[in-house]
């Protein structure tokens, strides 16, 4: 190819090198089961998903396309076959709050997806589950229109002979309707995009950052793509909306081919070094839209620099190569007759009414076009043509660095797409009962259901969690009380257990027992289920925490005593046993017994720890006396737990596989200045766009002398706190507004 003689530099000044990045846009499945014909994943969509999504699909395209008042009486025979191809469904009257209603519809079935994924334990079943869903939109979009049109066919077909003023209205109708198919299916398909990019953005990447962390990022960016639901990638509208509007015809200098052949001579003769000659570096180049930043700083380089005066040469190559083949007139029109459509189009082709400001032939063509539809003007288009005539220097350069950086958008995104698109071909859709359950027989089948769907179950109970709130010294509180006049049992129900009992549906917890002073509560997992109990009852028991504080506050200014807790929570990888005392199932568990001792305070600890400034609310300490004796370690360790919530180690690492625990430093009192704990933040789903941010600290146990509480050394064992101080929260969101 071609060197640039216009990016050799004087012999006096050295031309700084890009500095560029490539990127190859892919999607992988492996590690998922093929289906039964040993070439694709089996996927079967909820069948309510499909029901309404293929309602509303049909009501985006009769408002898109001004039917819906036609076909809002008419009634369609319904007819067997597939799961996913059927007659279109009823419109009873115009919807316009179709994609309204759409939105919380594929919000649930892609949390289902999510759900099942975090199950699995695998990503790569939700990315399943997102290409089919993306399938079958695209499917019902084509199949839904063909099969309105026909629906307005046998219509028109029953008007005819009987009321021809009708018939005629109708027949217009439907042809314009049939005429504007590609308008229609692009308008469709960009509110389905939009509509997916907002749940994405309003509630999947958060809960997916929740259970897996930053996994997958890449591959969920093919979703975000606006050419998604195009048939190839090449439509002059989405592009002038999204990128920049390339040429169609062959003749065009600036069409996509063109320009890509363009743009890798371009890159091909920068001098780049050995590199350039890898297999598939200049697509990947030009995969980056960042790279003509670093290329020819956006169309008005700061030549003070020495990176500065290169892009400004680099510029000059990318402007001369543009001249070269006649393309450079096209793109600065291209950016002129974006915003003329509104006006202009679809009566007068886009692409032409582009070549019009530019070429005098086609202007006149145009004009004559303007002329015969009355209620248009030539203003706008004049205006334009003048613009583009006038564009040079400096504003002509810009445009050039404007249109490197969108073709290099367009670049991306189209091979986005393709990515998509050969992933997509690895997903089969079953909609046959019949091959559902081969595949199923089969163990091939990955079935998408929504939870009301799912088979009622008394499925087997894997593991357990179990939360202990103790009330301390309610044995004071309750002397108290009753010096008063009041009554110990209703302070107790109003302010405590009747509040957490109306907790415990939103997180799945049962009550196990009662006693006088605690409440205990049992989160189970079944099979089938996301794996987020420990999870959910960090959560509860954070909630617990605030709600006796806020009640607190009412007490205190009532002139009562306040509630003090301590919570502990205890995970076990199995499922409870129990006994029958006549018709009540009395649960047998070692957590409940460790929940008792993570939930405990030492009175004699308290006392020490209250002299102390700290932001924590549980501590434990191993006291130099008992260190070497024989018997349990537990048995010899001082726990403090005041208002707070210490969860096991068994817990702490099962939380670890449920969600994805961030590190994080914030500069907090330690505990004689050397306490070293560590710091992790989650994030946990709790439903549709629900999240609750946990803090989690681990540190390990010190051995002090009793009497003073000094210390000897830190032990190797370790004990977790989720923290329930709200000051911590606080802390950390400061630090990240602050962006340190």
């Amino acid at each position: 190819m071609p060197r640039f003689p216009i990016l050799k530099l004087g012999a006096s000044e050295e031309q700084q090198p890009p500095s560029l990045t490539g990127y190859t846009p892919a999607l992988s499945l492996e590690g998922l089961q093929l289906g039964v014909d040993n070439l694709r994943h089996d996927v079967h969509l909820s069948p309510r998903f499909v029901e309404q999504a293929r309602l509303h699909v049909a009501r985006l395209i009769a408002r898109h396309g001004d039917i819906d008042g036609l076909l809002a009486a008419e009634t369609p025979e319904r007819s067997g076959g597939s799961h996913f191809i059927k007659a279109a469904p009823v419109l009873k009257t115009p919807n316009k709050a179709s994609a309204a209603e759409l939105k919380p519809l594929l919000t649930e079935i892609h949390i289902a997806g999510l759900t099942r994924a975090k199950a699995a334990e695998n990503l790569a079943v939700d990315l399943l589950f997102r290409l089919a869903i993306i399938k079958f939109l695209r499917v019902e979009l084509n199949a839904q229109f063909a099969q309105m049109l026909e629906r307005g066919r046998m219509m028109l077909k029953s008007y005819e002979g009987v009321r021809q003023q009708k018939a005629l209205e109708y027949r217009e109708l439907i042809a314009a309707f049939q005429v504007a198919k590609k308008i229609i299916l692009r308008k469709t398909g960009q509110e389905l995009f939009r509509i997916l990019r907002e749940i994405e953005k309003e509630t999947l990447a958060r809960m997916r950052r929740s259970l897996f962390g930053n996994r997958g990022e890449a591959e969920y960016r093919l979703f975000l793509n606006p050419l998604i639901f195009t048939e190839d990638g090449r439509d002059t509208y989405l592009n002038a909306e999204h990128y920049v509007m390339l040429g169609n015809f062959d003749r065009d200098p600036d069409r996509f081919d063109n320009i890509r052949g363009v743009a890798c001579e371009f890159l091909t003769g920068l001098n780049l070094g050995p590199e350039v000659e890898r297999e598939g570096i200049l697509d990947a180049w030009l995969n980056v839209p960042e790279n003509a930043e670093q290329l020819v700083g956006a169309g008005s380089p700061d030549d003070s620099t020495l990176e500065g005066r290169s892009q400004k040469a680099r510029l000059a190559a990318w402007i001369a190569l543009l001249e070269r083949e006649a393309a450079m007139n096209h793109v600065v029109a291209s950016y002129e007759v974006a915003p003329l459509l509104a006006e202009y189009s679809p009566r007068i082709n886009a692409q032409q009414l582009k070549n019009s400001l530019i070429s005098r032939a086609e202007r006149d063509r145009v004009e004559k076009l303007i002329e015969q539809h009355g209620k248009l003007s030539s203003d706008a288009l004049y205006a334009a043509v003048d613009r583009v005539s006038g564009c040079r220097g400096s504003e002509r350069a810009k445009m050039a660095g404007r249109f490197l950086r969108d073709f290099l958008r367009y670049h991306r995104d189209l091979r986005r797409l393709e990515a998509l698109n050969e992933a997509l071909d690895s997903v089969n859709l079953i909609g046959n009962q019949k091959m559902r359950e081969l595949s199923a027989m089969n163990g091939t089948l990955y079935d998408l259901l929504l939870p009301e769907e799912q088979k009622p179950t008394e499925d087997k109970v894997l593991r357990h969690v179990i939360l202990k709130a103790d009330v301390r010294d309610s044995s004071r509180l309750t002397r108290s009380l009753l010096e008063r006049g009041m009554n110990p049992a209703s302070y107790f129900s109003l302010n405590f257990y009747d509040p957490v009992n109306k907790l415990l549906p939103k997180y799945g917890a049962n009550k196990v027992f009662l006693e006088g002073d605690a409440i205990i509560l049992a989160l189970l997992e079944r099979e089938g289920e996301s794996s987020l109990a420990v999870s959910r009852a960090c959560v509860l028991a954070r909630e617990i925490i605030e709600i006796v504080r806020g009640y607190n506050h009412l007490l205190e200014r009532a002139g009562l005593p306040t509630l003090e807790l301590g919570i502990g929570i205890s995970f076990q990888d199995s499922a409870p046993m129990y006994l029958m005392d006549g018709e009540q199932r009395i649960m047998i568990s070692d957590a409940l017994n460790e929940s008792d001792r993570l939930s405990s305070c030492s009175k004699r600890v308290r006392k020490a720890i209250e002299r102390m400034e700290s932001p924590f609310n549980v501590y434990a300490f191993q006291t130099v006396d008992d260190a070497d004796a024989g018997e349990s370690p537990d048995d010899f360790i001082m726990k403090y737990n005041l208002n707070g919530i210490r969860i096991s180690e068994a817990a702490f690492h099962r939380l670890e596989r449920e969600i994805s625990l961030e590190a994080c430093q914030l500069e907090l009192p330690e505990l004689w200045g050397n306490e070293e704990f560590r710091l992790y933040s989650g994030l946990v789903p709790l439903g549709n766009d629900i999240f609750r941010k946990i803090l989690l600290r681990a540190s390990r146990i010190p051995q002090v002398v009793p009497q003073d509480f000094s210390l000897q050394h830190w032990t190797e064992r370790w004990y977790y706190e989720v923290c329930s101080n709200p000051a911590v929260y606080t802390a950390l969101e400061s630090k990240v507004a602050a962006g340190k």
